[in-house]
């Protein structure tokens, strides 16, 4: 007969991330604010003043679901959660906020910028107007 005996393997230790250097912590203390606020969702979206992304959230992100995700609270909420998190690990503090869409949350995102003590330096609309509009409807024969 053949010797049936099992090998047990010693138990493989936790293969974790190496340790090496950390990752520098960048300080961006001004930059650009991208509020799109339109009549279903709010995004506010903090960036360097290259356009480079540094946070963002946004009214769906933050737990609202349907219709009120297009709220003023909802985009109030989002941009509260993305001010904190650029202050947290950026240090912003001063921003030119840029408001595209015609939604609720349009105010609501700049005051909470006030209220989180980021100093707005411009404001501007850089919502799409059309030019030339859509093709007309084919002449109607009868």
């Amino acid at each position: 007969m053949a010797d049936t005996t099992t090998t047990i393997k010693p138990a493989t230790k936790a293969v974790g991330k190496p340790a090496g250097k950390k990752k520098a912590k960048r300080s961006v203390p001004q930059g650009q604010v991208h509020v799109l606020a339109t009549f279903n969702n709010t995004i506010v979206t903090f960036s360097d003043p290259r356009g480079s992304v540094l946070t963002a959230s946004s009214a769906g992100a933050c737990g609202f679901r349907g219709s009120k995700k297009g709220t003023a609270y909802a985009a109030q909420v989002a941009a509260e959660r993305a001010a904190q998190a650029a202050k947290q690990q950026y240090g912003f503090s001063r921003a030119d906020v840029f408001i595209k869409g015609v939604g609720l949350g349009r105010d609501a995102a700049v005051r909470v910028m006030a209220g989180m003590d980021i100093a707005v330096e411009s404001i501007k609309d850089v919502t799409g107007v059309p030019h030339g509009g859509v093709r007309p409807k084919k002449a109607r024969r009868i």
